[in-house]
């Protein structure tokens, strides 16, 4: 079975379709980068498997979850499906350590001392375990985002999604992360990533699809894709890239 399923995706906002009918598979431990321009729907795609968007038709099942609204229900998904965003969205007046620990002792009511256990491991695993007792604004922009992916692999998720989140970094930065991230697919980390990093793509997904005006226009791995784009849009896409 696949781990995350979804058969024609429709989201609306007012008279403006941005999904029109999205189907796609993904099995457990790929690697899948949604690329695209901008308005193509790829965010909202995203947002929608995180039940951040609720759809308007369509069927989602993720990480064992059939997606429902319900507040219980979005709560026990977002315990499998872990999301980072561009924006870092640390607390700013907690330390590095109780910003990776807060959402698992909350949800999983966990004990401290086994929350605490689980955030320096997920520090350590990208790079930042000196770094636990410092706050956020201390911290440089790519340190502030890896302290955010550790904290959704704290609660030990069954896919990770990414939300174009080198877009507001320099290329050093942007480096650190996508080390992180090429880690966390060679561990085996089911993640779908919403990027314009077309190296890492090509290099770390093991599939890419490409979205265009609502619509997944190409799709196949990355090897492939890369190498023989079927459409115009496509070419144009990654000649412009």
């Amino acid at each position: 079975m696949p781990i995350v399923r979804v058969e024609n995706l429709r989201k609306s906002f007012g008279a403006l379709e941005v999904l029109k009918g999205v189907s796609l598979k993904v099995e457990r431990g790929q690697v899948v980068a949604l690329l695209g321009r901008s308005g193509s729907g790829k965010s909202t795609l995203l947002r929608c498997l995180n039940g951040l968007e609720k759809v308007n038709a369509g069927e989602i099942e993720i990480a064992g979850h059939a997606m429902k609204y319900q507040a219980a229900a979005l709560r026990e998904l977002r315990k499998d499906v872990g999301i980072v965003f561009q924006s870092f969205n640390l607390f700013p007046h907690l330390s590095v350590l109780e910003n990776v620990t807060l959402a698992p002792r909350l949800s999983k009511r966990i004990s401290k001392v086994e929350a605490r256990e689980t955030a320096l491991a997920m520090l350590s695993k990208v790079g930042l375990r000196e770094k636990a007792t410092s706050y956020p604004d201390q911290l440089s922009g790519g340190q502030q985002q890896r302290v955010a992916i550790a904290r959704s692999l704290a609660m030990n998720p069954k896919v990770m999604l990414f939300d174009e989140v080198t877009s507001a970094l320099d290329p050093e930065l942007t480096n650190e992360v996508l080390v992180v991230m090429e880690k966390l697919a060679a561990d085996g980390m089911t993640m779908i990533l919403v990027t314009h990093e077309m190296e890492f793509a090509r290099k770390v997904a093991t599939a890419t699809i490409f979205m265009h005006q609502g619509l997944i226009h190409e799709a196949g791995p990355s090897k492939d894709i890369f190498a023989s784009p079927k459409t115009v849009e496509f070419r144009q896409f990654l000649g412009a890239a």
